[in-house]
């Protein structure tokens, strides 16, 4: 939907604002479908206005946990053993409910808790969550289609059982579709899940699990807590029965995950699943062909959507030396007219970071940036945090293609571009693909040909997700299968049949009609006088 000025959508989504706006929620953990309240209250508030209380979170502890993982594990055998039908009618209900009576909701919390805009808010929290629900129980449907041949007089057939214990969910703050979709996506294959919200989206993860109730997800499928990284990796990762990890995060923290992992293999019933999507260094490559309109509004979209804190968002660019001229003035015009502002205000396109943490670490690379004589701040850059955690979107001009905003993750509205020089393209090709350990997106824009061909195959390994003359964001559940290697992850590509076949196990069943009765093969019998 649109939500433009006049339109019954936009009304709706004020007036659902407004109503959360004036109450203070207390939002307990949901484990085994109970409600559970620990009086450790930690209190919520929006990103852009941390004056304001939207209410508080019971902060959970590792009994908790522990109490997670027995109700999952007591309510595995009757969900595995669900008719697949009944299972996809859950998430298609779930699905429904999100796309109409809950669609204001779930968008209002989103645009409160994680400071998105209302735009952002629409294509992640309602779309796109409602078309992993959807596209999955689709996928779903084709992988049991998948079965081997059978011969005469034999019956072969794949039976795809979920894995054999349960799935821990750690999902993160910046896409709610994302939180949704990694419980629901080993759920929707039969597999019982403990759920970990980032406690800077427990606002919009209440909702979800609202939605999960009211769709029909029985009681223990999905445990909903609210406890520190730590201690619940301490106590999911120990236990006999940990079959799996479905993660959107950090790199740093996926690393240590996996080493916990490999710490405790020989605990496990079975190999743990371990499906990851982390960070980015995100590219846009540019030639003296480039449509440079159609540049400027990608790095502008890509770089400073959401204020840059998506795992695809653009953060280096290379421009050649020709065309970077007009490319900055353009670049200075449109950056201009952005208006930075609470979501509530919807002509604001840039809003609030998510915490004092990331505003302080972007904060300090900007004002490196200015200090250091390798680089320039020449768009944006003022920092501000007595109303709420803002960032202007800013520009830093680097003088060297390895320079540090060049190859470091920052997760916020920071674009660095290096200048390359015309005669330098191959060089400065290889500098793109080795400066960064990140590849999960990139984007080159180019009107040739030719060069299109040469650079998608030169950076085949440079991203999991490569767009041509487009920003390298807005991946579409099943239109742009999303997920990168190298640092960023196992690339095993969310709302995608090759990710929900990471959550079954597969049993192949040959049934003989007419077995033999006789051990001998005919080259056995002896030969006729």
């Amino acid at each position: 939907m649109s939500y433009a000025p006049g339109k019954p959508e936009r009304a709706e989504l004020q007036a659902m604002l407004a109503e959360l706006r004036s109450v203070q929620v207390d939002l307990p953990m949901i484990i085994g479908g109970k409600e559970v309240y620990t009086g450790k209250k930690e209190r919520i508030f929006p990103p852009h206005e941390i004056a304001h209380t939207l209410g508080y979170y019971h902060q959970g502890d590792a009994t908790h946990v522990q109490m997670a993982i027995d109700a999952a594990l007591e309510a595995r055998r009757a969900w595995a053993g669900l008719s697949w039908q009944h299972r996809a009618a859950i998430f298609l209900k779930a699905a429904d409910l999100l796309a109409g009576p809950y669609r204001a909701r779930m968008n209002a919390a989103t645009m409160l808790g994680q400071s998105k805009n209302a735009y952002q808010a629409e294509i992640d929290s309602a779309c796109e969550l409602a078309d992993f629900f959807r596209f999955g129980v689709r996928e779903m449907t084709r992988i049991y289609q998948m079965q081997p041949e059978s011969a005469r007089g034999i019956w072969n057939y794949n039976e795809f059982r979920p894995l054999e214990g349960f799935v821990y969910a750690l999902t993160p703050f910046n896409f709610t579709s994302i939180a949704g979709n990694l419980p629901a996506a080993p759920a929707l294959m039969g597999n019982v899940v403990v759920w970990k919200p980032s406690k800077t989206a427990v606002y919009s993860a209440a909702v979800i699990m609202e939605i999960f109730r009211e769709a029909g997800v029985p009681d223990g499928v999905i445990n909903l807590v609210y406890a520190s990284g730590p201690v619940a990796a301490e106590t999911v990762m120990a236990h006999p029965d940990f079959a799996g990890i479905h993660f959107t995060g950090s790199t740093g923290v996926f690393q240590s995950v996996w080493k916990r992992i490999g710490e405790n293999i020989y605990k496990y019933k079975s190999y743990p699943r371990i499906v990851g999507e982390t960070g980015g260094k995100d590219f846009i490559f540019a030639d003296a062909t480039a449509d440079i309109q159609a540049l400027v509004i990608a790095m502008v979209r890509g770089a400073f959507e959401y204020q840059g804190q998506k795992c695809s968002a653009a953060s280096r660019a290379y421009i050649p030396q020709c065309i970077w001229p007009e490319v900055k003035a353009r670049l200075e015009r449109e950056l201009a007219t952005v208006k930075m502002g609470p979501p509530e205000d919807f002509t604001n396109f840039v809003n609030a970071v998510i915490d004092e943490s990331s505003f302080d670490k972007l904060a300090g690379a900007i004002e490196q940036a200015r200090l250091d004589p390798d680089a320039e701040v020449i768009f944006g850059g003022k920092c501000d945090k007595t109303v709420g955690y803002y960032i202007e979107p800013t520009v830093i001009l680097a003088r060297k293609p390895d320079y540090v905003t060049m190859q470091e993750e920052l997760f916020g509205p920071v674009l660095t571009v290096y200048v390359y020089a015309d005669d330098q393209l191959d060089e400065t090709l290889d500098w793109l693909d080795r400066t960064s350990i990140y590849a999960l997106t990139g984007a080159i824009f180019s009107q040739n040909r030719y060069h299109i061909e040469q650079y998608t195959t030169r950076l085949e390994n440079a991203a999991g997700n490569f767009y041509i003359n487009d920003k390298p964001t807005g991946a579409v559940v099943g239109q742009q299968p999303f997920g990168g290697a190298r640092g960023s992850g196992t690339n095993d590509k969310a709302g995608s049949l090759f990710n929900l076949l990471r959550w079954v196990n597969i049993r192949t069943v040959k049934e003989n009609f007419n077995p033999p009765k006789n051990y001998l093969y005919p080259n056995f019998l002896p030969d006729k006088k």
